[in-house]
């Protein structure tokens, strides 16, 4: 696998992914939890929402990265970091990994590699948010094994 920083003829395939990994969470979990009013209100429109933040995820000038994986060619996945370099704190933004690269380590890969990214440039803190819901077991357990230490928190949503 190979890890590189984002170019511009990256983002349909990047955006494309985000898509597609995150898709389930917000069809066959979040819509069918809060129901239809709510799912519409917060997220109805949740793939033109990451058409727009992924073409905003890389801007160096403003302290926002992103490094892309490849294995065999293929896009196996990327990450999405910003810095604060006044707080001396960083922000994973998105984690995404193509499903047929996950369980073979890729996500810990392009988190090692943020995380010396932010190192690199003073960060001393990193954050990283993901859902407490099955869908996210997954990113919950990868954060942990790096010694992240989560956060309970609760959000509720109710139709009025």
């Amino acid at each position: 696998m190979r890890i590189r920083s984002f170019v511009p003829s990256d983002l349909a395939r990047l955006t494309a992914l985000t898509i597609e990994t995150f898709g389930p969470f917000y069809e066959d979990s979040f819509r069918p939890l809060v129901g239809e009013v709510v799912f519409a209100n917060q997220h109805g429109a949740w793939r033109d929402d990451y058409v727009t933040q992924v073409a905003g995820l890389h801007d160096p000038d403003q302290h926002r990265y992103v490094a892309v994986a490849e294995a065999g060619g293929a896009l196996a996945g990327y990450v999405a970091w910003s810095v604060d370099l006044a707080r001396r704190t960083a922000d994973v933004t998105i984690l995404a990994v193509a499903a047929g690269q996950r369980r073979r380590h890729t996500g810990t890969a392009l988190c090692e590699h943020a995380f010396a990214a932010m190192r690199e440039l003073g960060a001393e803190v990193v954050t990283i948010g993901t859902g407490g819901d099955g869908f996210h077991a997954p990113a919950r357990a990868l954060y942990e094994t790096f010694g992240c230490t989560p956060l309970p928190v609760v959000v509720y949503y109710r139709e009025l």
